[in-house]
């Protein structure tokens, strides 16, 4: 018998959430309401009660960040090419200007050397991204932007379920920004949240999230600021009350699964592999580097050929041509490119089993030799 077709990434979701939806649609409120509530205050108590706010989006969440920070036109923002362009997108969004600075080429995450030596006196905010999961170092990062008055908005979109040194990510820092899509550890369909430091009003950023409206206890309302429509609904949030019971097994099995492909894997064959970490990262991807002289279009369709999906995640954005017209062109931070040009992503999701780890290294060794330039 053929195999099923393994994909990169499914989410689990159990029977029990199932029906909480079902209740959901049959209680005749399915737009934000005492859902979401209980969802916020699930995920405050996650976030060691820091004020938390869920939105439609990681994407609505960066930007409501950015415009919280008073980030505007003059600004400049730090930030990393090998990224989902939304992280970038958002700064153009409120009107300033991304600044890219190139990856560590050992964690793919921004380097901060380079960071550091990147702000001028126009730079307001730093968006670092904590990629495949893999958390940027907290403690430098935090020291950087102390010493030169920077906000600092994590792209945490992918490290839900993670830490730093023993803390969960969203427990500390400034601002911290989640994604619930459905390809993250944890997922709501599409969705993300909010975590707030202490100066900022949780009440303007719920505004800012439903059009400027504010509400008074006599039924009226006024609008004072421009904000957008990205709230969370109560469909989106009746999953991620359910997601959230089973994260800390999702997380531990996906340390397990990493672990086989770091067993598994014949990295004669010229891998390279992720860094093995095993203490802050959640292993929201595992992504080996393709040997020079592959052709990744090549190693993608001959990995679907054998019933496996692979992704890429990602090419650098500085590449694309939004970003091209704006002055940046290849070579501009190499380190990014080489990985961005690399990379896949392999399966990886908690309903897998050791034996769908051992058929995805099994094709990888079969298919490599075929896909060479």
């Amino acid at each position: 018998m053929t195999a099923p077709f393994l994909p990169f990434t499914r989410p689990s979701i159990d029977e029990e959430t199932i029906a909480e939806v079902a209740n959901v649609l049959r209680s005749g409120w399915i737009t934000s309401g005492p859902k979401v509530q209980a969802f916020e205050a699930a995920l405050s108590a996650y976030c060691g009660g820091r004020p938390v706010r869920a939105f439609s989006s990681g994407t609505a969440t960066l930007e409501v960040a950015l415009r919280l920070a008073k980030v505007g036109a003059g600004d400049t923002v730090i930030t990393t090419p090998l990224t989902w362009v939304a992280t970038a997108n958002v700064i153009l969004e409120v009107g300033a200007t991304p600044l890219f600075v190139d990856i560590d080429p050992v964690t793919r995450n921004i380097d901060l050397d380079q960071l550091e030596a990147a702000i001028t006196a126009e730079t307001r905010a730093v968006i670092p991204v904590d990629l495949a999961g893999l958390p940027v170092d907290r403690d430098r990062l935090y020291a950087i932007a102390a010493k030169h008055k920077l906000r600092v908005i994590e792209d945490a979109a992918q490290s839900f379920g993670a830490s730093w040194r023993g803390s969960p990510i969203g427990t500390t820092g400034d601002f911290v920004s989640f994604s619930f899509h459905a390809n993250k550890n944890l997922t709501t369909g599409e969705g993300g949240a909010l975590v707030l430091p202490a100066d900022v009003d949780p009440a303007l950023c719920e505004r800012l999230r439903l059009q400027g409206v504010k509400r008074f206890p006599d039924g009226g309302m006024d609008v004072d600021v421009l904000g957008g429509k990205s709230n969370l609904t109560d469909i989106a949030a009746a999953i991620g009350l359910g997601q959230l019971k089973h994260l800390a097994e999702f997380t531990e099995r996906r340390r397990a699964l990493a672990r086989r492909y770091f067993e598994r894997l014949d990295t004669s064959l010229g891998l390279e592999l992720p860094p093995a970490d095993f203490e802050n990262t959640n292993w929201h991807m595992f992504q080996p580097l393709l040997p020079d002289g592959i052709d990744r279009g090549a190693f993608v369709a001959a990995m679907k050929e054998r019933g496996i999906g692979v992704g890429v995640h990602y090419p650098a954005l500085h590449l694309f041509s939004l970003y091209r017209s704006l002055g940046w062109q290849a070579g501009d931070f190499p380190a990014a490119e080489r990985v961005g040009a690399r990379t896949i992503t392999l399966p990886l999701f908690p309903a897998m089993s050791d034996v769908d780890i051992d058929r995805v290294c099994a094709a990888i060794a079969d298919a490599l030799p075929a896909c060479r330039r």
